[in-house]
């Protein structure tokens, strides 16, 4: 008893609290326990407050729980590391292994063109240039590859009408049927412009070509250097070097260069905003006929991205016309993503589901079509052609899978409209930056500059053209500013604020403090201990 206050009864218990603790409004229970309208009054009011007081608890619980963020920009300006740049000449290889069926499909192209347009394309569109890439040590391949492949012709171009229900015109679409393995379950891959249904097409046949094709072709050993695409260089005012570029073949883009791809060179370190301080290259951009219905572009692709990063010239990337000379500004942004229970990303793509195809580091896109060519080789049981395979699986191929094409369709399909689970399982990376672009045009060379120009070029990085097309480009990208905005995700409401919110609400409504807190503790503690005294007093005194 000396440990243990003990009350002769739960009145003087409660008498004794009201009393004494530090919570404000309970005194006056007491000391108007002989008007028990006011008693009343304070016991309403008292647990009035008590309930308001749960109450913005469970507002402020639910809202942590919802773990929203709030987004803070702050400017940082420090040297910086040039992005990667990648360039590509719109002129993929017309490999020997698979030219005769290049030229067999160009004969059936010029067949459509001419059935649905009536236009004889086969002086002006093809056999131009059929300079063919030779793949060494791959003659025994070749032969059976011409000997087993044979292009399918169940997939002719036609024209189809349909008519609009607003306006009640005729209107026409062009396309190609596409059936199951059983010959049903058939749809129509339709476009209502004739040009983008012919480069699909062309296109739909080029990959059942190109599978041909050795997944892994060496082209370190080819004639073509980049001297035959770049004719000049130079980075901060110093020529590039050989070190400075990889070079990668690209089956619609062509030949591709990527400057500062690793960015772990000094060289490469941006110190001043600026043209002059930026990489200037002077380009071959002419139009090219190898394969020319993979593309109606002329110029060159360029491509703004980010170290060890894959660049996927399909979605992004612009296009340099020839004769002109292009500025491009750039802009960084870095977005630094919290993860956890405040969203869903990831650091380095370890913890993904999806195992990445791409040797580089880890991208939203190189996820997207990882998770999709495991689907495809899964479900259509061969991958596709513009994607990474995974080991053990083989490329599409109408003579080995006929349908695939029906397949292959269905899926993207799926995928664009989000149905697949790819983009659940694909989250974003936790750190990120972004390059925000503008440009700016000019005529290049000029009527008065390009004679001496061209023979400028020709004297010293071996230009030859003798025609008066414009055939060559120039293109300058440069850091705008070294200043970079920086956003950043932080919570909306973190551990401590919510104790502090909990600390103000409870100080609103009872103007007490924690301590108050460890008095209620301490009365629902000898609440309970004196209800047990007095159940064993009962006990024993009814044994007795």
């Amino acid at each position: 008893e000396g440990l243990i206050e003990f009350y002769d009864s739960f009145k003087d218990m409660f008498e004794f609290f009201c009393k004494n603790t530090t919570i404000h409004g309970t005194i006056r229970l007491v000391c108007s326990d002989s008007n028990r309208m006011k008693t009343a009054f304070w016991t309403l009011l008292l647990l009035a407050s008590f309930g308001m007081l749960y109450w913005q608890f469970a507002l402020m619980f639910s809202q942590y729980w919802a773990y929203p963020v709030v987004l803070t920009m702050s400017m940082h300006s420090e040297p910086k590391m040039f992005p990667a740049i990648t360039i590509c000449n719109l002129d993929p290889y017309r490999f020997e292994l698979v030219s005769e069926h290049l030229v067999q499909l160009d004969h059936m192209a010029e067949e459509s063109i001419a059935f649905l347009y009536g236009i004889n394309t086969s002086a002006s569109l093809f056999h131009m240039n059929e300079k063919n890439i030779r793949i060494k040590d791959l003659s025994s391949t070749g032969n059976l590859s011409r000997s087993s492949f044979k292009l399918s012709q169940n997939f002719s171009l036609m024209r189809m009408s349909d008519h609009n229900n607003r306006s009640g015109k005729k209107l026409s679409s062009v396309g190609f049927r596409l059936c199951n393995a059983t010959g049903g379950n058939c749809f129509y891959k339709t476009y209502s412009s004739g040009m983008d249904a012919i480069l699909e097409w062309y296109r739909f046949h080029y990959m059942n070509i190109m599978s041909q094709l050795p997944v892994i072709i060496n082209i370190s050993d080819h004639e073509e250097q980049i001297e035959d695409m770049v004719y000049s260089c130079q980075y901060d005012g110093e020529p590039c070097r050989p070190s400075d570029y990889v070079h990668f073949h690209h089956p619609v883009f062509g030949s591709c260069y990527t400057f500062n791809s690793k960015g772990t060179d000094s060289f490469w370190t941006a110190t001043k905003p600026g043209i002059p301080y930026g990489l200037s290259l002077i380009l071959r951009a002419e139009q090219k006929d190898h394969i020319p219905l993979l593309s109606t572009v002329a110029g060159v692709k360029v491509m703004i991205h980010n170290h060890n990063q894959t660049p996927f010239l399909e979605h992004e990337g612009f296009d340099i016309r020839p004769g002109i000379a292009t500025t491009i500004g750039i802009q960084q942004d870095e977005v630094n993503r919290l993860g956890g229970n405040y969203g869903k990303c990831t650091t380095n793509g370890d913890d993904v589901n999806v195992k990445l195809l791409y040797n580089n580091s880890y991208t939203l896109q190189a996820c997207l079509h990882s998770c999709f060519q495991h689907i495809m080789v899964r479900k259509c049981g061969c991958g596709y052609y513009y994607y990474p395979l995974p080991p053990g699986a083989e490329y599409c191929d109408y003579n080995k899978q006929p349908a695939w094409g029906h397949c292959f369709y269905q899926l993207y399909n799926r995928l664009r409209n989000h149905h697949l689970n790819c983009f659940d399982q694909c989250p974003k990376p936790c750190r990120e930056s972004l390059y925000k672009v503008s440009a700016g045009t000019a005529k290049w060379p000029s009527a008065k500059s390009q004679d001496w120009i061209r023979q400028a070029l020709r004297h010293q990085n071996g230009y030859n053209s003798t025609s008066n097309r414009l055939d060559i480009a120039k293109v300058t990208i440069f850091y705008q500013q070294l200043n970079y905005q920086s956003v950043n995700e932080s919570p909306l409401l973190s551990e401590n604020l919510l104790l502090s919110s909990m600390g103000s609400q409870w100080s609103l409504w009872f103007g007490s403090s924690v301590l108050s807190v460890v008095e209620m503790f301490e009365l629902l503690i000898d609440t309970l201990v004196l209800s047990l005294l007095f159940c064993y007093q009962r006990f024993r005194s009814k044994k007795t």
